[in-house]
């Protein structure tokens, strides 16, 4: 919705696309300062104030619709995405690990992801009519009053860890420094790290273009919003099943990028409505994909710096995002939406291949 409020204020292709780029450098900019400040101060706190950030950004774009509104908005947008990005995964697995349940955290992760993906679908199913009722301001509204019920929802977080130190001059710096040397320690932190950006990234971005790849295939106007809300529902089946799932190995993970990344191609190039079923199975299989890659990172994880790991690689998919971005800015134009989510299921096929190679080489150990 948030586009059609940019287009109806004037704003250009460029000027829009100028907008999703400054989100993104936002996250760039705080990911790795806000998880090791997570790891510092107390991770709920920051977990209730993000989304306040949030309904500042939402409060703004409809009080004052321009350019710089918008632009600030995103600002706010990409502080709150940054806030909770480390701080939310290192507070539910430790919680669980204290509880003695750490072996729920897949569990409990993927129908936490479920939920928010299930309120997606609702917010874009009341959208419609909310926007035909009260406009814009309406739409406005109501995802301020969200952003504070997730706020207030935060606050009630159990929270049992001591923050590792007062707030210094030192403080969030050296838990960083800490972060970098648990990598640097321990190459299996450094893979997992990688692999969540190399399994998250690419899709998440596509998913911006989804509606552009569904009108490509000739579908009325009316048509598209239900072919994306199929698109959802698998990514939020992919989410359930990773309870199931994470007892897999590399075998299944390998197999489950490679069907994924065949059933991305495959959908995409059959340009027709029929193919979006393909493409949405793909998207419930990365997202299960990437919920299991989440699991394997904080698995790896042993010492204080749990969020600004997190962080780290909360930041490579945020650059991996950023250049998907780029090469489908000069890609689609010239070859078409299906051309490049074609294209863009190579990096799936080369991580299941990478994958596959590793569970071979540990075997034979």
């Amino acid at each position: 919705m948030y586009v059609l409020l940019f287009v109806d204020s004037g704003l250009s292709v460029g000027r829009i696309s100028s907008l999703f780029v400054l989100w993104s450098l936002t996250g760039v900019l705080l990911e790795v300062p806000s998880g090791a400040w997570a790891d510092a101060v107390s991770r709920r706190t920051l977990l209730w104030l993000g989304p306040l950030l949030g309904a500042a950004g939402f409060a703004l774009w409809v009080l004052v619709p321009s350019y710089w509104a918008f632009a600030a908005g995103f600002v706010l947008w990409g502080a709150r995405g940054a806030l909770g990005s480390g701080a939310l995964e290192a507070l539910v697995y430790e919680e669980l690990e204290r509880a003695g349940a750490a072996d729920r955290y897949a569990r409990v992760m993927g129908r936490a992801h479920a939920l928010g993906q299930a309120a997606v679908m609702a917010a874009t199913a009341l959208a419609g009519p909310v926007l035909s009722a009260g406009g814009y301001r309406a739409v406005g509204a109501a995802s301020v009053l969200a952003s504070l019920l997730c706020a207030a929802a935060a606050t009630r977080f159990p929270e049992h860890r001591t923050p590792a130190a007062a707030p210094s001059e030192d403080g969030w710096a050296a838990t960083l420094r800490a972060g970098f040397a648990d990598v640097r320690r321990d190459r299996s932190v450094l893979g997992a790290l990688l692999f969540v950006p190399a399994v998250a990234a690419v899709w998440g971005a596509l998913d911006e273009y989804t509606p552009l790849l569904v009108a490509e295939t000739g579908v009325p106007a009316a048509g598209v919003p239900g072919l994306l809300v199929l698109i959802w529902a698998c990514v939020t089946v992919g989410s359930l099943l990773s309870g199931v799932a994470e007892r897999s190995g590399r075998a299944g993970l390998a197999t489950l990028l490679a069907g994924a990344a065949l059933a991305l191609a495959v959908g995409a190039l059959t340009g027709k409505p029929a193919g979006v079923a393909l493409v949405a199975l793909a998207f419930g299989g990365f997202q299960l994909a990437t919920v299991l890659a989440d699991v394997r990172l904080q698995r790896r994880i042993e010492g204080a710096g749990r969020a600004t790991l997190t962080s780290l690689a909360g930041l490579g998919t945020e650059l991996v995002t950023i250049g998907v971005y780029g090469v489908y800015g000069l890609l689609g134009s010239a070859v078409g939406h299906r051309a490049v989510f074609a294209l863009c299921a190579l990096p799936y096929l080369t991580t299941a291949l990478a994958v596959a190679l590793a569970g071979a080489r540990g075997r034979r150990r």
